[in-house]
């Protein structure tokens, strides 16, 4: 096996990336803007030039407060309702100090579940209020493997207390069809601002 080195005497000395090393660039395929939409939905570009894509969340900002920031997937038909198997778990600390944990919520996760799958706990619609985040989905052409996912969302809570909580998200797609759409709403009302956007990992 060879080694790849770089020849500069130091870190900071690095001018350029040996030749040999390669991977982990994020190549920006699309970029959608909520304004008032109930949905956000990726039908193109899923496929299966990459191995991972990833769509990053900012600013997600529902209509209504405390709604769920969700996610569900589309595995060749025209409705996003892929079987899921998920599991979750959240850190969560209130702006008063009044209250913090580390805790598993099994109320969110699915078990061979059509249903979309919740991302954030009850964002909140003031002005300053939103969630950002993002998730990992690979290899969603495969036709052999199931299709995992991961998600990582930073949340305002919007009931009055000001929490932050960091919601931890994964499973799977328990389909052997390809996933070829991915669309995002709040579990009630629009999304009244946000933008997400999808990246392929080469």
């Amino acid at each position: 096996m060879a080694l790849n080195f770089a020849n500069n005497n130091s870190l900071s000395a690095i001018s350029a990336k040996p030749s040999g090393l390669s991977g982990g660039a994020l190549n920006l395929i699309s970029t959608q803007t909520a304004s008032g939409s109930s949905t956000i939905s990726f039908t193109s570009g899923i496929d299966s030039t990459y191995d991972e894509y990833v769509f990053k969340f900012y600013n997600m900002h529902p209509a209504t407060d405390q709604k769920n920031f969700q996610v569900n997937f589309r595995d060749g038909s025209t409705a996003y309702d892929a079987t899921k198997t998920t599991t979750v778990f959240e850190a969560y600390h209130a702006e008063d100090d009044s209250g913090a944990a580390l805790q598993y919520t099994n109320a969110r996760d699915l078990a061979q579940s059509t249903a979309a799958q919740q991302l954030s706990n009850s964002t909140g619609n003031g002005n300053d209020e939103s969630c950002s985040g993002y998730m990992q989905l690979f290899n969603p052409s495969s036709t052999t493997f199931v299709k995992h996912f991961i998600a990582r969302v930073q949340n305002y809570q919007g009931d009055g207390d000001g929490y932050s909580i960091q919601h931890f998200t994964a499973g799977y797609c328990n389909v052997t069809a390809a996933i070829d759409g991915v669309q995002f709403s709040f579990n009630s009302g629009n999304i009244d601002s946000g933008v997400i956007k999808l990246y392929g990992v080469s």
